[in-house]
């Protein structure tokens, strides 16, 4: 049987069989393992711990209101008041009178159809039938307001809105690819 020191590091220590060495240097691994796996998590419980310290508290913040426009202003719930007007201007070259009597129909609308998209006794098929009776009486009161060369544009621009309201939705993944 061979004898060797069970740690050569250590001078002075006794001498013992090859067998207990291999035995004691794989419990001596066995316990660093250990150590590392304790020190790693303590590591990760203590950096875990300073991350949510760090974080911003959202539980007491109130969460954000329902977005009700797109990017240009469009929504389900249609067109801001004052942007739709100013967009009619630009595009009808409207007169400040014509703005003048143009700008309380489309509030008055904006007002209407909150009420209609709120009101919760509605049927969506009445609603919907509410919705384009409302848009129907705008149009006609828009249109008593404009030039002829303006109703023929004006009537240019419903049907683009028409077009679009009827057109398919895009792919979700953008326009198909040609082969």
């Amino acid at each position: 049987m061979q004898w060797k020191t069970a740690n050569p590091a250590r001078k002075g220590m006794r001498q013992l069989p090859i067998v207990f060495c291999v035995y004691s240097y794989a419990k001596e691994k066995t316990r660093m393992n250990t150590r590392r796996m304790a020190l790693a998590l303590g590591a990760f419980l203590v950096l875990g711990a300073g991350a949510l310290a760090q974080a911003p508290d959202n539980s007491a913040a109130p969460p954000p209101p329902p977005q009700q426009q797109g990017p240009a202003g469009y929504g389900h719930r249609g067109m801001d008041p004052a942007r739709q007007l100013n967009q009619l201007t630009r595009r009808l070259n409207l007169t400040d009178d014509q703005r003048a009597q143009i700008k309380p129909i489309l509030e008055e609308r904006q007002q209407k159809m909150m009420a209609i998209l709120q009101n919760q006794s509605l049927t969506q098929g009445d609603a919907r039938a509410q919705m384009r009776a409302l848009h129907e009486d705008t149009h006609s009161r828009i249109m008593a307001v404009l030039n002829d060369q303006q109703k023929q544009e004006f009537e240019r621009i419903e049907q683009a809105r028409r077009n679009r309201m009827n057109a398919p939705p895009p792919p979700p993944d953008g326009p198909p690819q040609q082969q």
